[in-house]
C-alpha cells in the first residue's frame, strides 16, 4: 500500500520541507554528488541566514507573516532547484554544464526568491502580502546585500535579473540575461518555483485559504483597492475554479514555452518518472472533478503555515553533520500545531498603499 503523502513533505514523501536542516542536508547531498571537490560553505551560510530571516531574528527584518509564500515554499523550491540542477548536469544533452559556482548561486537565489515578502525595519506596510506586486525586486535587493558575504559579489547584477524568472514584474523576454548558461539557470529557477508550488501536498487548500487572502490584501481579490491592481478573483471558490486555466497558461507560456521544457531534467534526476508533474496533474484532475460536481467543499486537508513562530522553534539549526538515519537528531521533534499554524482567516487590519 502506498503511504499517504504527509503535508510537510516533498513529492517523494521523504524530505521534510518544513525544516531547514532537513532540506539543507538533502540539497547539499545532491550538490556534493555533482561537485565532490567544491566547498559548500556558502550554502551553510545561506540556510542559516534564511532561518533567521524567516524567524524574524535577522536584524532589520520582521520575519515571515505570509501564509502561502511561507518558509516551507522557499525550502520546497530550493529542493526542486537542486534536483533540476542535478538532472541538467547529468543529462546527455548538457553539453554546456552550468558548473559548481553557477549551481551554488542558483540554490541561493531559489532559497531567497521570495525574501521580498518579508517586511524590513522602516517599511510602512503591516503585512508582507502588501508587497505581492513588488516582492521580486525586493528579493533581488536582499540578495544584493547577502551575496557579497559568501563570495558572490561579482554575481549581484546578474542575480537582480535572474530572480525575475520567478515573477511577473518584468516580461520574460525583457529580462536582461544574455549568456546561454545564465539563461538556463533562470529557466531552471522559474521552473522550480512553479513546480514546488503546484505540486505541494496541500496546493488546492493553500490556494483557497492562503493565496486568496494574500491577493485580497494586495488588492487582486475581493473588493479590491481604489487605484490598485485589477481584481482577478471575487471569492476563494472563484480562484479555485480558475486554477486549471491558470495552470494551463503556466505550462503553455512558461514551463513548456519560454523555459523550454526544462522540467524534463526532473526525470533525469529521478531516473525515469517525474513525481512533480504527476502530482500537479493529480491536483488539476481533482479540482476539475470537484468543480464539475460542485463539491469543492470536499477539499479538507489542513495545511499549516511555516511562518516566523514555527521557524523560531528551529533555531539554532542543528549541525548538518550530526545525523541519525535520514533526519537530523535535533529535527526529530514533531511540529507543534499551536506554534506552527497561523490562521489566514483571522481578521487582519492592514494598511493598503494607494497608487499615485
Amino acid at each position: 500500500m502506498t503511504r499517504r503523502r504527509r503535508n510537510h513533505y516533498d513529492v517523494t514523501n521523504r524530505v521534510r520541507i518544513s525544516h531547514v536542516a532537513d532540506v539543507r542536508h538533502a540539497v547539499k547531498s545532491i550538490l556534493a554528488g555533482l561537485y565532490p571537490k567544491t566547498s559548500l560553505a556558502p550554502l551553510d551560510r545561506a540556510f542559516d541566514t534564511f532561518a533567521r530571516l524567516y524567524a524574524g531574528t535577522l536584524p532589520g527584518y520582521a520575519g515571515c507573516d505570509t501564509w502561502y509564500h511561507d518558509a516551507q515554499h522557499g525550502l520546497d523550491c530550493t529542493l526542486a532547484m537542486a534536483r533540476l540542477l542535478d538532472g541538467h548536469e547529468r543529462s546527455d544533452a548538457a553539453t554546456r554544464p552550468l558548473g559548481d559556482r553557477r549551481a551554488i548561486l542558483g540554490i541561493i537565489i531559489a532559497l531567497f526568491h521570495d525574501a521580498g515578502y518579508i517586511r524590513r525595519t522602516g517599511d510602512t506596510a503591516v503585512h508582507g502580502a502588501e508587497f505581492t506586486l513588488t516582492h521580486v525586486r525586493r528579493s533581488g535587493e536582499f540578495l544584493a546585500g547577502f551575496l557579497p558575504t559568501v563570495g558572490f559579489a561579482d554575481r549581484v547584477k546578474l542575480t537582480h535579473h535572474l530572480v525575475h524568472y520567478t515573477g511577473y514584474e518584468i516580461a520574460l523576454d525583457r529580462i536582461a540575461v544574455r549568456g546561454a548558461q545564465d539563461r538556463m539557470l533562470g529557466f531552471l529557477l522559474g521552473t522550480a518555483d512553479i513546480l514546488a508550488q503546484t505540486a505541494d501536498a496541500c496546493y488546492l487548500e493553500k490556494c483557497r485559504d492562503y493565496l486568496y487572502r494574500e491577493f485580497e490584501i494586495c488588492g487582486m481579490a475581493g473588493s479590491g483597492i481604489p487605484g490598485g491592481p485589477r481584481v482577478l478573483y471575487d471569492s476563494p471558490r472563484d480562484l479555485l475554479q480558475k486554477t486549471p486555466d491558470y495552470n494551463r497558461h503556466l505550462w503553455e507560456d512558461r514551463l513548456d514555452g519560454y523555459f523550454g521544457g526544462v522540467h524534463r531534467y526532473m526525470a533525469v534526476h529521478f531516473g525515469g518518472g517525474n513525481p512533480y508533474v504527476e502530482q500537479v496533474r493529480a491536483h488539476l484532475r481533482q479540482v476539475r472533478q470537484l468543480t464539475r460536481s460542485r463539491r469543492l467543499g470536499q477539499l479538507r486537508k489542513r495545511p499549516q503555515v511555516i511562518g516566523a513562530r514555527a521557524m523560531r522553534q528551529q533555531l539554532p539549526l542543528p549541525d548538518a553533520s550530526v545525523r541519525r538515519g535520514d533526519q537530523t537528531v535535533a529535527g526529530r521533534r514533531r511540529l507543534s500545531h499551536p506554534a506552527a499554524a497561523v490562521s489566514p482567516r483571522r481578521p487582519l487590519q492592514t494598511r493598503r498603499a494607494r497608487s499615485g
